[in-house]
């Protein structure tokens, strides 16, 4: 497979809006006669009666939504912090949702939750979400959460550097889990350097677990070498002993690929759209926060992933993931054809499980609000990769 098109398409990490404010002006019943408008004054009044009406249009546009109690599910990462900082600095409430956050172990847990109508929104990897969709599952995709973030590990014993590369993983057992971004990037990177997958010394014999954390987990094994990570496990891994086999967001092949997205029922993206544009008007107001208050960020992200505060700033500020609302059609179309040419899926048609009519109008309704240059950056990516 050429590199170039295992190349994933970038998120941004800033941006602005336009605001447009004025209100209609007062009529009055006066009998009094009263000075006839200048030219200037008039055109000054019709164009505050026109923003004033734009703007109204976008709220009515908007609408209240159809359900306020809205459960979200997530995963032990710090990739899905927009849920977390949303929740805690009241965007939520803002929106007019009631919203209750739950941890699961798996992608495969979070489509049940969404299917059984338990989960309203799940935070999934972008790998199981496609294949997911593949085999029939009425989900749709209508926003991101995390691009890049992930990576493998080794035991020291076997490299005393970090970033190696795979070729350290040759005659190595490595945990990682079916069905994920993790493995899909590691068959990647394999295939790129003609290293077959199964057992013998030239070779990568890949062990699969049903969750990260189980695949983590299982380097307490003697059996065990390497194994796969998502953020935060590589800098728990880094704490513990273990050497950084490679970050994706550092392999050239696996730059800007992105990982985690917002999935929902199908049906309940048309069912209660105002719902679900509220929602995604409070993720991007999280995003806004995350740029601007990064002590406050990571003392949020505490609250759900309880580890060390300077794990939490490595993993989010490092440069190794961004975290961002964009749906980024363009990038996942492009993951959708590697994960094909990989075996992961057969091909289908995704059109109709790819909702971005959902951020289009939450991020325009923002920034018919007010205006500055992470919301603008946000506008400028979404037009360019939808």
């Amino acid at each position: 497979m050429k590199n170039n098109r295992l190349k994933f398409l970038s998120i941004l990490a800033a941006a602005a809006l336009f605001t447009g404010c004025g209100a209609l002006n007062e009529s009055s019943s006066s009998s009094e006669s009263k000075p006839a408008a200048t030219t200037s004054e008039s055109t000054e009044a019709a164009s505050e009666t026109t923003e004033a009406a734009a703007e109204s249009q976008t709220a009515e546009a908007v609408g209240a939504p159809e359900k306020t109690d809205i459960n979200i599910g997530y995963l032990n990462s710090t990739a899905h912090l927009l849920a977390f900082v949303a929740q805690e600095e009241g965007y939520f409430k803002e929106e007019g949702l009631n919203a209750t956050l739950t941890q699961f172990s798996s992608a495969a847990e979070l489509i049940n939750g969404i299917e059984s109508d338990k989960l309203d929104v799940a935070f999934i990897g972008s790998v199981p979400t496609l294949t997911f969709q593949s085999q029939g599952h009425e989900v749709s995709i209508f926003g991101g959460a995390m691009t890049n973030g992930h990576g493998y590990v080794i035991k020291s014993e076997f490299t005393d550097k970090d970033e190696a590369g795979v070729e350290v993983l040759k005659g190595r057992n490595v945990a990682s889990v079916k069905n994920s971004v993790q493995d899909a990037e590691l068959q990647i990177l394999l295939k790129n350097a003609d290293i077959e997958i199964g057992e013998g010394d030239d070779k990568v014999n890949i062990v699969y677990f049903d969750s990260q954390k189980d695949a983590y987990a299982a380097l307490l094994n003697s059996s065990i070498d390497a194994a796969s990570v998502y953020s935060p496990y590589a800098s728990l891994a880094k704490s513990q002993g273990y050497k950084v086999v490679y970050y994706c967001a550092h392999e050239e092949a696996l730059k800007n690929q992105p990982c985690c997205r917002q999935v929902a029922k199908t049906a309940a993206l048309s069912d209660r759209p105002n719902t679900y544009i509220a929602l995604e008007r409070a993720f991007i107001k999280a995003y806004h926060f995350t740029q601007t208050d990064r002590d406050k960020t990571i003392k949020d992200v505490k609250k759900y992933i309880d580890i060390d505060e300077n794990f939490i700033d490595t993993e989010v500020y490092g440069g190794y993931s961004v975290s961002s609302p964009d749906p980024d059609k363009k990038g996942t179309l492009t993951l959708k054809d590697t994960i094909i040419d990989l075996g992961y899926t057969n091909d289908y048609d995704i059109e109709p499980h790819y909702n971005t009519e959902i951020y289009k109008k939450a991020l325009d309704s923002i920034i018919a609000e007010g205006t500055d240059d992470i919301y603008k950056s946000l506008e400028d990516h979404f037009n360019e990769f939808e």
